[in-house]
């Protein structure tokens, strides 16, 4: 089975523990006010590769990922290809590296499921906890998040969340409050982490003569990311 890969950048440190090789998926259903790759939303692109090719790439890694370290399915969307996604995660896994699948839940289905269940650990991302501003700001249903993350939790399988910061958008003490309500009580959440909006991708969008719908949009302060890091630490949740 061949997928559609993007890129794959090596010494990946920000998409999972330890060294990462993190694979971009091509594809993605979701349509992110802030998304920082708008050139892997369409589903021709990228380069046909092997489960076998990517494992090859990581091969050439293990050195430097270690056993601290492992792959990383990105994107894009990887479960918006499940059934490689699946294959890729399995054959890695026999191959003794560690597997993450960093995902919004855009995507679901039986395959999809089967490549959540073989993965190490999943990457979540909760673009918005009310359902109708998520739409807005991501372009797809919140329901696919929320399934993500109740199937998580019924398989114990350990993930991680992120939530982007964009003034106006996520950074109220509420969406926070809200945040914190939905991850309580899932000791399956190892940590979650609140990222600041920045605007680098607008030349990305620009480039593909798309508008970017956050051009007036500020970066959030370090002291109002700072707040609404402790709504989090104060419900007890491993925030970082």
């Amino acid at each position: 089975m061949t997928g559609r890969i993007h890129s794959i950048e090596t010494l990946a440190a920000v998409d999972g523990p330890g060294v990462r090789m993190a694979v971009f998926f091509q594809g993605c259903p979701a349509r992110c006010m802030y998304c920082h790759n708008p050139d892997m939303w369409a589903t021709d692109g990228g380069e046909p590769m092997s489960a076998a090719d990517v494992l090859e790439r990581a091969e050439r890694m293990r050195p430097y990922i270690g056993r601290a370290g492992g792959v990383t399915l990105t994107g894009g969307e990887p479960l918006m290809q499940p059934a490689f996604a699946r294959e890729l995660t399995e054959l890695c896994r026999q191959a003794k590296f560690s597997v993450a699948i960093d995902t919004s839940g855009a995507c679901w289905g039986p395959e999809a499921e089967a490549a959540v269940d073989a993965a190490d650990l999943l990457i979540v991302d909760v673009k918005h906890t009310d359902a109708e501003r998520h739409r807005e700001l991501a372009g797809f249903p919140l329901a696919g998040t929320l399934t993500l993350l109740d199937h998580t939790a019924v398989r114990d399988k350990p993930i991680w969340v992120r939530q982007v910061i964009v003034p106006g958008w996520t950074d109220s003490r509420e969406q926070i409050e809200a945040l914190a309500a939905l991850l309580h009580n899932r000791p399956n959440v190892q940590r979650v982490e609140l990222l600041p909006y920045h605007a680098m991708a607008r030349a990305k969008w620009e480039a593909l003569n798309r508008p970017y719908p956050l051009a007036q949009t500020p970066e959030p302060t370090e002291q109002a990311m700072a707040d609404l890091r402790s709504i989090l630490a104060q419900a007890g949740l491993p925030v970082i």
